[in-house]
C-alpha cells in the first residue's frame, strides 16, 4: 500500500467504514503532530476525564 499523500510505501494504515488509507512514516507524524496541536482536541481532552490506570 502507497501513503495518501506521497509514492512512499505506507507504514501505517487507518480504515474507516471499510476505506482503507495508508500513511508513510513522515506523514504519519505530520498527521499526529497536527492532532497534538488541534485546539478541538484540546477541548475535548478538558470535556472527558481522562486517567492511566495505576501500575502495580
Amino acid at each position: 500500500m502507497q501513503c495518501h499523500y506521497c509514492d512512499e510505501d505506507a507504514a501505517y494504515a487507518a480504515e474507516s467504514d471499510g476505506l482503507r488509507v495508508g500513511l508513510c512514516e513522515d506523514h504519519f507524524r505530520e498527521r499526529v503532530e497536527e492532532l497534538a496541536e488541534d485546539e478541538g482536541l484540546e477541548r475535548v481532552r478538558e470535556q472527558v476525564d481522562v486517567r492511566q490506570p495505576d501500575h502495580e
